[in-house]
């Protein structure tokens, strides 16, 4: 007799995805989310529109440059909450002001390589603690890098920073304002940026693309054909034909930002939250953590810190200006030890003298009273 004789509706495993879609249907999820670039190609705008919500506040453009001064590149960390049909999403966006923005960009991308090895080392580390409750993870799950949209392919910079990130972090390039370029130049930026990705050997984001439905297996490609994805971003909107889309309105007409024939934001949207948000995040647990936990517990004893490589240019002259200023503070400080020293000098030597002068004076009239002394002894004699 089978079993299934027995039990005609089976033992119930079948309902455990019912189980795990109630338990993390309760917890939510966390996704931490890294945009790269140049001041100015639109990152907050576009997590603006990507999230439908204020989640990054637009940049002053006449302050943009204000921390030219400064030569470094920022860690920016905004956090929100999202909330749709009763799921919750803990997001994490992290932006990197001053990237790119200055003539000499040597080493400007260090600060990002340090924060995403910094995550991955303080998750490692509180890992190893007895009590892991209320860990603080801010692994970056996918980091979109910001291409301008000028020149004929990648810059140097682009190829060299995205080379340090590809290793660390699944990235996705995408090429910012779409809407400043025709559909064949479009086309052709995107070909040659695919083969300087090739020819470079950058590492760059790929999903899953198989799957038991032929639908979704299309539609997962169509994205990866997409890539590098090229976007608009605008928060606006925007009457056309009767509808109200979001978009950015010219003279020559309406560029849609929800529109595939116009850009391919809807695939990036659907890459990032709707179809593959889970896989981004176990891709960056199981391949990028494991690899970066692996590497240094084959290279560190238990408990070794992890060694500094880089030291930010901002902190370096921070130290050099407190190091000025500690060594005139000293200065100051020996000149005035010295003139009060000086003058301790001469109040000592005023006071021995006056002392000389008193012990003078004391010798001389002990000599006057000695003097008195044998007068009066010798005159009673002569009486």
């Amino acid at each position: 007799m089978s079993p299934s004789a027995l039990l005609p509706d089976g033992v119930g495993i079948a309902h455990l995805p019912n189980q795990r879609h109630k338990i993390v249907s309760k917890r939510g999820a966390k996704f931490t989310l890294m945009v790269c670039g140049e001041s100015g190609v639109g990152k907050s705008t576009f997590v603006n529109t990507l999230f439908t919500t204020g989640i990054k506040d637009p940049k002053t453009l006449h302050l943009r440059h204000t921390k030219q001064t400064e030569k470094t590149v920022e860690i920016e960390i905004t956090k929100a909450e999202l909330e749709e049909k009763n799921f919750k999403v803990k997001l994490t966006v992290i932006d990197t002001p001053g990237f790119g923005d200055y003539v000499n960009n040597r080493d400007s991308w260090m600060p990002i390589v340090e924060f995403l090895d910094d995550q991955h080392e303080s998750f490692m580390g509180q890992e190893q603690q007895p009590t892991r409750a209320g860990i603080i993870d801010l692994r970056v799950h996918a980091c979109l890098y910001f291409i301008r949209p000028n020149g004929h392919t990648l810059k140097p910079l682009d190829i060299e920073v995205m080379k340090h990130i590809g290793s660390r972090v699944n990235l996705i390039p995408v090429i910012a304002k779409a809407d400043t370029l025709t559909p064949q130049d479009l086309a052709k930026f995107k070909r040659n940026i695919l083969d300087v990705i090739h020819a470079q050997n950058i590492q760059v984001y790929s999903c899953p693309i198989e799957s038991d439905d032929e639908e979704v297996t299309n539609m997962n490609q169509r994205i990866m054909d997409a890539m590098p994805f090229a976007v608009i971003g605008s928060t606006e909107d925007v009457t056309v034909g009767g509808r109200t889309v979001k978009g950015r309105q010219y003279s020559w007409g309406v560029a849609e930002v929800e529109n595939e024939d116009h850009c391919d934001f809807k695939k990036l949207r659907t890459l990032l939250i709707r179809s593959h948000m889970h896989d981004l995040i176990s891709t960056t647990e199981e391949n990028h953590y494991e690899n970066y936990r692996q590497t240094q517990m084959e290279t560190r004893k238990f408990g070794e810190q992890k060694p500094k490589k880089y030291e930010n240019p901002k902190f370096k002259e921070k130290e050099e200006q407190l190091r000025l200023a500690f060594t005139e503070q000293v200065k100051k400080e020996e000149n005035r030890f010295r003139q009060w020293e000086a003058q301790l000098v001469s109040e000592r030597d005023r006071l021995n003298k006056d002392l000389e002068a008193q012990h003078a004076q004391i010798k001389a009239m002990e000599g006057e009273l000695e003097q008195l002394y044998q007068m009066q002894y010798r005159n009673p004699m002569r009486r």
